[in-house]
């Protein structure tokens, strides 16, 4: 299973700009210290691994942006195909292979 997901936490996290770092930030540090693998850009961050895992680990990540913020957003979007493994890099290599076709 593929997940993608991005918590926003709203509130009395963010700084005097309105930006979220530091919560956010902690929501990745959850996600990378599960040992799934996982990856993180400007928008979401991947992570795969089986079901209860993965939910679990995104629990714990909102659960820390929730105990700094008094509401927070999830966008959750899963690629759930069983019996398949290591697609966090093997969907891109597929495209970029198609590319260079």
């Amino acid at each position: 299973m593929l997940v993608a997901f991005s918590i926003s936490p709203s509130g009395a996290a963010a700084d005097e700009t309105g930006g979220v770092t530091e919560a956010v930030a902690a929501a990745v540090r959850v996600v990378r210290e599960s040992g799934l693998p996982n990856e993180t850009n400007a928008m979401f961050t991947n992570i795969e691994g089986e079901w209860d895992e993965v939910m679990a680990v995104v629990k714990r990540a909102v659960d820390v942006v929730a105990a700094v913020s008094p509401r927070v957003g999830l966008v959750l979007k899963a690629d759930i195909r069983p019996g398949h493994t290591g697609q966090l890099t093997a969907k891109v290599e597929r495209i970029e292979r198609a590319l260079e076709a």
